[in-house]
């Protein structure tokens, strides 16, 4: 049954060339001789002639697939030496099992008859060492367990028959024996088969097959030790032997139960069944259709954890953090873990950010601890250097361009970072970044697209406003005429409100300004700050503001329209999410060379996620006419004029805006 079962194995990856065939054939030998005997031993009479002719025919055939297999070797240079000795070689085979068969036909003798087969033993083992000597050291790893496995049959045959001859009969438990041995040495020729691809016994065992199969088994194992440890207590137990034996195997359950649920015991089981059952620790295929399964999900808001989890996966971890370009250069956290506390963003002349783009190597921060050398000797930011739990950095390359970078804690199990594990993830990490670019691509065209609809909105407004301006035009030409006429200063009036009106329904629905051609110049920051208050002097919610000392009589250098604008549109916002019972603070310091200018509420605030991902991106609003055009135009502005703006909310509880800009040398002295 045992060599049935390769023979099928063999049939069915059939391979047209010689030494594979005469492989197939010695195992089909293998099974009718092993056939026979059963036969012979339990079913029918079989003539000895028959079993005679068939383990001759077995012998020969082992023999003869040994004999093409030297003829592959490479240390027969001389074709005409190996051609005689091929044929010498045959020659004495067929001599010797057509001998050995005439013996027993014959009946000459079981001297005779065993004097033949131990010849043919001897043959056999003579090829075997052949077959070992010509193969050279290097190519002997595919032919060992061959050689191994024969030389056990054939050695086997030859002990077996050498005391027969001495004692001229059979030893009854050799004879026994030799059925079990023949079977024993089958997975032996099996794994040979696999190593030597012109035999075409490929097998492809699934690494989630072998570690389950694997699971199963050490459990059944321990679960019969268990078993064994509860028969010998209730053995020794006396009155209470029943009692233990139960508490034994209940204790084993939980324990078996314990271990399986795990997660660090099944990371190491993984990598124990990588290293001693596969020559590669992944299973690429498996791999690969599982991380593109991973990506190809249709919701891209979740497409950074995805890429996380996607590498993550190839090194038994779950956590780490995600950086992206955010559009100038700088690299900021998009998605963050708790095990990296608050990181800054990166900028673009960062030494590891300049590494990254120019050697684009995956970064291993325990090798980069011991041997810095390695790396150029790179500086890591501060926040990264002194984490203990940051394992690796893997850089997000498009093309030759770098868009991020994502940093993975330490897996559950100690794990070696070779030669194998960072191809594979450089490789993840580059069909991330394809999935990654997409996505912008695709968000760039929609905002493009939305851009368009915005400039044809704003045509039609630029259209009312020139009929507008029209009416106001004519209201001048005829008041010059007509500005003592009771009638026509009633009709002026009406106009001028129905073109205010207009006019500020076409600014609530454009919502943006034009950009200002002239550069920006100083602009008095304490009256510019009440300026914007009190053109929202119609809000429900009066702010209260304050000026630092220091600030008195400084200047910001800006568009002073502009700037009231921007201030204008955060305290309507901060209004707007107050209610007409909530508190508004303005406060303006300076820090260093800059003023620092806070808008504070005590108003519903915004979520975490709303903030990183949708706050400052264009026609993103919560308001049910807003455009989402104030704040991103805001923020545009400050950073065009060299500040900054940053935004502190937490939900229930209130938001910060912080607007930092560049202090004018000279001070604007009040008149």
């Amino acid at each position: 049954m045992a060599f049935l079962g390769l023979a099928g194995l063999l049939w069915l990856k059939h391979s047209p060339k010689l030494t594979a065939r005469l492989f197939l054939f010695a195992v089909v030998c293998e099974v009718l001789w092993a056939g026979a005997i059963a036969a012979a031993l339990g079913i029918t009479a079989v003539h000895p002639g028959i079993l005679s002719a068939i383990e001759a025919l077995r012998g020969a055939a082992w023999i003869v697939f040994l004999i093409s297999v030297v003829q592959q070797t490479e240390s027969y240079r001389d074709q005409a030496l190996l051609r005689r000795s091929t044929e010498i070689a045959f020659t004495a085979v067929a001599g010797v099992a057509a001998a050995s068969v005439a013996a027993d036909i014959l009946g000459l003798g079981l001297s005779v008859s065993f004097t033949f087969k131990v010849l043919l033993a001897v043959l056999a083992l003579v090829c075997i060492e052949q077959v070992y000597r010509n193969t050279p050291n290097d190519q002997r790893w595919g032919i060992k367990f061959l050689c191994l496995a024969l030389l056990a049959m054939f050695g086997f045959d030859l002990v077996m028959y050498t005391e027969a001859l001495l004692f001229s009969r059979l030893n009854i438990t050799w004879w026994t024996s030799r059925g079990f041995a023949n079977a024993a040495v089958m997975p032996l020729l099996a794994v040979a088969a696999s190593r030597n691809r012109d035999w075409k016994l490929q097998i492809a065992v699934s690494r989630s097959v072998v570690f389950h199969t694997s699971t199963l088994f050490m459990s059944g194992l321990f679960l019969m030790l268990m078993a064994t440890g509860g028969y010998y207590v209730r053995y020794f137990g006396g009155q209470w032997g029943a009692v233990a034996q139960a508490l034994v195997l209940f204790g084993a359950v939980i324990v078996l139960l314990a271990l399986t649920a795990s997660s660090q015991l099944r990371a190491r089981w993984k990598v124990f069944v990588a290293k001693h059952f596969f020559s590669y620790r992944y299973d690429y295929r498996a791999e690969w259709l599982k991380l593109t399964e991973l990506l190809s999900d249709t919701n891209p808001e979740g497409l950074g954890n995805r890429a996380i989890a996607g590498l993550a996966q190839f090194i038994d971890g779950k956590r780490g953090a995600l950086w992206q370009d955010d559009g100038t250069g700088h690299f900021v956290c998009t998605h963050r873990e708790q095990f990296l506390g608050d990181t800054p963003g990166l900028a673009p002349d960062n030494p590891m950010i300049n590494f990254l783009r120019d050697s684009q190597w995956v970064i291993s921060v325990p090798e980069w601890r011991q041997t810095p050398d390695l790396y150029q000797s790179l500086e890591l930011p501060a926040a990264f250097k002194s984490n203990p739990q940051l394992w690796m950095i893997v850089p997000l390359i498009l093309g030759s361009k770098l868009i991020g970078f994502v940093v993975l804690q330490k897996p559950l199990v100690e794990t070696e970072l070779n030669w194998e594990m960072r191809d594979v993830i450089k490789t993840a990490a580059r069909q991330i970044s394809s999935y990654i670019g997409m996505q912008h691509a695709v968000q760039q065209l929609v905002q493009s697209q939305q851009f368009e609809s915005f400039n044809r909105m704003s045509a039609f407004v630029v259209h009312d406003l020139k009929n507008l301006v029209a009416q106001l035009t004519l209201l001048l030409k005829n008041a010059q005429k007509f500005r003592h006429n009771p009638e026509f200063q009633a009709d002026m009036l009406l106009t001028v409100e129905n073109v205010m009106e207009r006019m500020q329904g076409l600014l609530l629905q454009l919502r943006v300004g034009t950009t200002p051609v002239e550069a920006p110049a100083p602009v008095p920051l304490g009256e510019t700050i009440e300026a914007a208050i009190r053109s929202k002097k119609a809000l429900q919610v009066e702010p209260s503001f304050e000026l630092d000392e220091e600030l008195d009589g400084a200047a910001i250098l800006a568009h002073r329209d502009r700037i009231e604008r921007v201030i204008g549109h955060l305290v309507q916002n901060a209004a707007e999410a107050t209610g007409s019972k909530g508190r508004i603070w303005i406060r303006a310091h300076r820090e260093s060379e800059d003023a620092l200018i806070e808008i504070e509420d005590n108003g519903k605030g915004m979520s975490e996620d709303f903030v990183r991902n949708q706050l400052f991106k264009p026609f993103a609003s919560t308001k049910a006419h807003g455009m989402g055009i104030g704040t991103f135009e805001s923020r545009e502005y400050i950073r065009e004029i060299g500040g900054s703006l940053q935004v502190l909310s937490k939900e229930g509880v209130g938001t910060t805006f912080s607007i930092r800009l560049p202090l004018a040398r000279q001070r604007l002295m009040a008149a």
